[in-house]
């Protein structure tokens, strides 16, 4: 059955503070596969979950209890401290959605199955080397075009499937405040590797990724309670994969598979939490631009490190802000260390 594919090689996990009745529409696609529940928020609330579903929850107890003093790199009251689930799952490959991220329709008015497309999506190669103007050659009737070099034809592998949405787009909120009504209603039937040397911005509401490939980089930094910024951690991990992506020769892709998103955030609450953000890209942009890993950068973790190495050099100057998320780049990788001890033979073992 198509739907249950890598059913044993797929973890999805959910940030949340409210009961997951979300997951009923989604059950012909998900009940097959584990979830992994990440509760923001106040941990005695008592989150409720469908009858029928495989799942394992975390509340902030329990980080807390398993991480020690290193769940200090877990958010607070912020959906980034969805990447809690990514270093406790066990599994190759990660899928993540928000609660609030409900099944599309195609143009034919088919239910749209976003986790079948993510999985192929990760299971064909990248081409981020060379751009076909047919996109994704691999795709059912394409195929790379006449003056496609043929040294690059393999690809490379594929570390992340990035999936937009229906409805609600995902604007800033400046964009939000002078667009309030406007709703995304074309359906691009595309994929496209996003081409070396070209950053993105990286939404975390959908989507999928290798973890063995590109798990320790998918970090999504110090958001929420205590901090000064808010909205930017899906952002932040996408500027990290993407350079380790490009140094590591692996590539992401965007576009299909599409989820209808529900509800529009509050504009003026996002501004709160984006306005800085909104002047520190311009700074964190170029910085990720023209960033250079050295030799010695050969696994995830390396790479990793050195980043934030640079973050504290060069973004420390912008905001202290930056060096206690530098220290928390450091923290996270410990924390994936401690649970996912590194493994002689494997690609992403971390030799310190």
């Amino acid at each position: 059955m198509a739907s249950a594919a890598l059913k044993d090689e797929l973890d999805i996990v959910i940030p949340t503070i409210r009961n997951l009745d979300f997951l009923e529409m989604w059950r012909s696609f998900f009940e097959q596969y584990h979830l992994i529940i990440v509760q923001d928020g106040d941990p005695s609330k008592t989150i409720k979950v469908p009858d029928g579903f495989d799942y394992e929850l975390y509340n902030r107890n329990d980080i807390n209890k398993i991480l020690g003093p290193r769940s200090s790199c877990i958010s607070f009251k912020d959906s980034a401290c969805r990447c809690f689930g990514y270093m406790v799952s066990k599994k190759k490959y990660i899928y993540t959605i928000d609660d609030d991220c409900f099944v599309a329709k195609d143009p034919s008015g088919k239910d749209i199955n976003a986790l079948e497309q993510h999985i192929k999506n990760l299971l064909c190669p990248s081409t981020p080397n060379f751009f076909n103007t047919l996109y994704d050659p691999f795709r059912e009737g394409a195929d790379y075009v006449r003056g496609y070099p043929f040294s690059l034809r393999e690809g490379v592998p594929t570390a992340v499937s990035h999936g937009l949405w229906l409805n609600i787009p995902d604007y800033d909120a400046p964009t939000q405040l002078v667009k309030p009504l406007e709703r995304n209603t074309r359906y691009v039937d595309m994929v496209l590797t996003i081409p070396k040397g070209t950053l993105f911005p990286m939404c975390g509401m959908n989507l999928a990724f290798d973890r063995e490939l590109i798990g320790p980089a998918m970090y999504f930094g110090l958001m929420g309670d205590g901090q000064p910024i808010g909205r930017y951690d899906d952002m932040w991990a996408g500027w990290c994969c993407k350079v380790i992506c490009d140094h590591l020769g692996l590539g992401i892709k965007t576009g299909l598979p599409y989820i209808y998103h529900s509800k529009a955030s509050n504009p003026f609450v996002n501004l709160k939490k984006e306005y800085l953000g909104i002047f520190w890209q311009e700074e964190i942009i170029p910085f990720f631009q023209s960033h250079n890993f050295s030799k010695d950068c050969t696994t995830v973790q390396k790479c990793y490190v050195e980043l934030s190495k640079q973050v504290k050099e060069k973004l420390g100057k912008v905001d202290p802000y930056f060096l206690k998320l530098a220290d928390a780049m450091v923290t996270w990788i410990e924390a994936w260390d401690m649970l996912n001890p590194p493994n002689k033979d494997s690609a992403n073992a971390s030799s310190k």
